[in-house]
């Protein structure tokens, strides 16, 4: 478990915790927000780290008993809410787990230190329950609320936590990252950073998983030959997305960013610009063959099936048009018949 120092990024969120940790003018409740994947364990346990170390540096010595107990998961006053419904964290499960028992005192630190992941998953009652413990905490008292989305809680939860939103990093830094921990190689670490959006876990995922790989080179296949496959050749396309359980978002953002690359090769001639640079030969012949119209027309099919398929309509259904539509969009007719 990494201390303040090992995390990539969110200086300005760490430098908050590790003063607040340092001077001990500690709030009572703090919001945690952003995607799965972008730290907030990992800073929530830091700052459990920080709090509950015996040397009072701000940072987690590593190695007083404090944060050993705290690196093995094992320290007395950090404890991890959970709950066993998957969908919601009932006013039992904050009840118990909370508003029972953070009256006892700190075993054996200054601190008693609540982490609530997943915490707009708190129901409406389960956060009344919590609103009391946050109105009228005990002195010792720490709640750390972890979340993807904190338009989910009541104002009055809101109003009384320190909200800490964790912002994408930069795509050098996770791209730097990628290439120093060996995870990708060069080229392959472009397409993984444009996918992660400043996302490191999310980088990190794609560059492990054999699943993005084969999803990656299918979906390639199919966008070097879309404009001269048949209709069944799509429609079996479509089938295997369904069939292997593709994301059809992942698959969505992929192919935009494909077409990305095409209409700014077509643009600037530039290679060093490009996500797909292994791919320029293929990327260079559809630009020459393709219209500017025309790769608009591709673009705005994408969103269009991005909107449609959040309104849950039938998926095979909007990517077949979608991909009729990328078939016919702006093609000289001669490039279509003889493919790239």
């Amino acid at each position: 478990m990494p201390g303040f120092k090992d995390i990539l990024g969110h200086d300005s969120i760490k430098e908050h915790l590790k003063k607040a940790a340092q001077t001990g003018m500690v709030s009572h409740a703090y919001i945690l927000n952003g995607e799965v994947g972008m730290g907030r364990k990992s800073l929530a346990r830091a700052f459990a780290l920080a709090l509950l170390c015996q040397e009072d540096t701000g940072e987690g010595c590593m190695v007083c008993h404090g944060c050993k107990q705290v690196l093995s998961d094992n320290h007395p006053d950090l404890i991890f809410v959970t709950h066993e419904k998957p969908s919601s964290i009932g006013v039992d499960d904050i009840r118990k787990q909370i508003y029972d028992t953070i009256w006892i005192k700190p075993y054996s630190s200054s601190y008693k230190i609540y982490i609530v992941d997943e915490a707009e998953k708190m129901t409406v009652q389960a956060q009344n329950a919590l609103l009391k413990t946050i109105e009228e905490p005990p002195s010792y008292a720490v709640l750390l609320l972890l979340t993807t989305s904190q338009e989910a809680f009541l104002p009055t939860i809101l109003s009384r936590c320190i909200q800490l939103k964790l912002k994408p990093l930069r795509d050098e830094m996770v791209r730097d990252y990628l290439l120093e921990k060996g995870q990708t190689d060069k080229s392959d670490a472009e397409i993984y950073v444009a996918f992660a959006r400043g996302n490191l876990g999310r980088a990190v995922s794609i560059a492990n998983s054999e699943d993005f790989r084969v999803m990656n080179e299918e979906i390639l296949k199919m966008l070097k030959n879309i404009h001269h496959m048949d209709i069944s050749e799509i429609l079996d396309f479509i089938r295997m997305l369904k069939e292997d359980k593709v994301d059809i978002e992942e698959c969505l953002d992929f192919i935009q960013m494909w077409y990305r690359d095409v209409l700014l090769y077509k643009v600037t001639k530039d290679k060093k610009l490009l996500i797909f640079k292994n791919e320029c030969n293929s990327i260079s012949e559809i630009s020459d063959h393709s219209s500017y119209d025309g790769l608009e027309m591709i673009l705005d099919s994408i969103g269009k099936t991005r909107r449609r398929l959040h309104s849950n309509v039938n998926m095979e259904l909007i990517m077949e048009l979608m991909l009729l539509s990328m078939k016919d969009s702006g093609i000289n007719k001669n490039f279509s018949e003889k493919g790239v």
